[in-house]
């Protein structure tokens, strides 16, 4: 392991999705998933996500669409809310999954509508507005 790239990635992955959930992900791995975590820490978010190449914004949007379409909504719901954090609007989230409808079906789409307006509504009721 690179310490370098693995601080960075534990430094953008609280960045994107909060350090509470990093801090909970990271207190519940146990012998059998804490490699699994140090993999996505150093690899996932040091060494990809830490390049330049690409903004956080652009890097949300295109993990919104592969997401929706490989069907992980637990990832989506994660994803969705770090997007938000990127600047990813709305209205971006809503084109995103209208484009995964015509490339990679209804189906597909309809979830990750549906997991949307639930993620929104509850960040709404979190900030004491109603949704």
């Amino acid at each position: 392991m690179d310490p370098e790239t693995y601080r960075r990635g534990v430094e953008l992955r609280s960045a994107v999705l909060g350090e509470e959930h990093v801090r909970k992900a990271m207190a519940a791995a146990d012998d059998f998933t804490k490699p699994l975590q140090d993999l996505v820490t150093e690899y996932c978010w040091g060494a990809v996500w830490g390049r330049e190449e690409l903004s956080r914004k652009t890097r949300s949007m295109l993990n919104l669409a592969m997401i929706a379409v490989l069907n992980r909504p637990h990832e989506l719901r994660t994803h969705l809310k770090g997007a938000l954090t990127n600047g990813v609007s709305r209205e971006d989230v809503r084109e995103i999954f209208l484009q995964v409808a015509i490339y990679a079906g209804m189906p597909a789409a309809v979830d990750s509508f549906r997991i949307a307006g639930e993620v929104f509504a509850e960040l709404e009721e979190a900030a004491g507005r109603p949704s």
